[in-house]
């Protein structure tokens, strides 16, 4: 260890107002105080990691403390992005109003005898022997289940172009005189 003019007690006493300045900047609810703990981790890992020669003290506590807590932002919004995701992706496997909650276990109810037709019917099986897996998968959401583009999209965890490329190429398949002989329309 290198001989440091003051200790970190003393830095600590000096620049505590920094991060809650920077939290007030940053305009961040801290009630549980997660924020400044993390403030503070990065004032430590500043005081250790400081080079005089390269610039002043307070500059190098501000950059590093800001830059943490902008980082940490970051990082809860993307685990909130991500929990909303597997919510609506449970809201639309487990309740979507066609079961029946029993304990733990959701059991699916017998769906309308209209969607029953449209899963059996003989030509979407040919249908989905001629299709890619991607295409086949447009059709189920999008024709048959009726979901919304951006509904397939959280449900197959891609992105909405991607669902709406898959569209456009069976489209042009359906178009084609050729692949309709195939699948015998």
């Amino acid at each position: 260890m290198r001989n440091k003019p003051f200790t970190f007690d003393e830095i600590f006493a000096q620049n505590e107002k920094r991060i809650h300045y920077h939290i007030h900047k940053l305009h961040i609810r801290d009630p549980h105080a997660v924020f400044y703990q993390e403030g503070l981790c990065a004032l430590w890992h500043a005081y250790e990691t400081y080079q005089p020669n390269k610039g002043p003290m307070s500059t190098y506590f501000n950059f590093v403390i800001k830059n943490r807590l902008i980082d940490l932002i970051r990082k809860e919004s993307r685990d909130l992005e991500k929990k909303e995701l597997l919510k609506e992706i449970a809201v639309c496997e487990y309740t979507s109003g066609n079961h029946r909650k029993n304990g733990d276990t959701a059991t699916q109810l017998v769906e309308k005898q209209q969607t029953h037709v449209l899963e059996d019917s003989p030509l979407w099986s040919t249908l989905q022997r001629h299709l890619t897996r991607k295409q086949w998968l447009w059709i189920y959401h999008y024709i048959i289940k009726n979901r919304s583009i951006k509904d397939i999209a959280k449900l197959e965890r891609t992105t909405v172009e991607a669902v709406k490329s898959w569209g456009k190429q069976v489209r042009r398949k359906l178009r084609d005189p050729i692949f309709q002989n195939q699948i015998g329309w």
